[in-house]
């Protein structure tokens, strides 16, 4: 919940203007809130940069004031959403039960969907790190199919370091990377798990980001306080 309009457009509209710096192979989304998602849009036609929602609601439409459907995120040009992110879950409750809906009704409406997985501190040092992201997954992802996890990307929030300054290690990061990887493999295959983009989402910027994504099965960052600032979130793209 950063920036106004006019800032969080001006912000899109920097990000879009270098994005061709960034190589072929590397993607670019970026998700504002929802009341910037039509003008950050406009500022990135003709770019590889993607749309992003930050959140969408598990209903389709009804008496649910407040909330923000799939079908209107793909109707204002969003590709994307981000679901499960810790904060969500954190201060408001949102379980996985709810998250097998609401990824259900975004694939449905079209958009590729960014799930969030991860443990909190005291889960961490009493090291359920590994058991809190394997039953995040299987809660709500063993629920789709190998065709669905096409459209779907994961990304690990240790929460611990988020916003805290603290940063897993690239061994720590990597370590659970691959061990979510894993998960997916016994489920749905090597070959779909092998595809699958596993983001990560602790505190990553400029100066760690090569560090991580040099890691095997670390395939990219979900980016928080560092993509406030377009120099900072290019020059992290810039790091594979």
């Amino acid at each position: 919940m950063n920036t106004t309009k006019p800032d969080g457009i001006d912000l899109a509209k920097a990000v879009a203007a270098r994005a061709a710096e960034v190589p072929a192979g590397v993607g670019l989304i970026i998700a504002p809130p929802f009341t910037h998602l039509c003008g950050c849009g406009k500022q990135l036609k003709g770019t590889k940069v993607e749309l992003s929602a930050q959140n969408c609601a598990d209903h389709v439409k009804g008496a649910y004031t407040g909330e923000v459907s799939a079908d209107m995120l793909k109707a204002v040009g969003c590709q994307w959403t981000i679901l499960g992110h810790s904060e969500r879950r954190q201060y408001y409750g949102e379980t996985d039960e709810k998250l097998v809906e609401k990824v259900k009704l975004a694939l449905e409406a079209g958009l590729g969907v960014i799930l969030c997985v991860g443990e909190v501190l005291e889960e961490r040092k009493a090291g359920k790190h590994f058991d809190v992201c394997e039953t995040q997954i299987k809660n709500v992802l063993f629920n789709f199919t190998a065709e669905d996890m096409k459209k779907i990307v994961i990304a690990y929030e240790p929460v611990w370091a988020i916003g805290t300054g603290e940063t897993a290690t690239p061994e720590q990061a990597e370590e659970i990377h691959a061990f979510i990887r894993k998960v997916l493999a016994d489920k749905f295959g090597a070959a779909v798990a092998d595809d699958v983009t596993i983001l990560y989402g602790g505190s990553c910027k400029p100066s760690n980001a090569k560090e991580l994504f040099a890691q095997k099965d670390i395939d990219g960052g979900l980016i928080g306080g560092a993509s406030l600032k377009a120099d900072d979130f290019i020059q992290i793209a810039l790091s594979f």
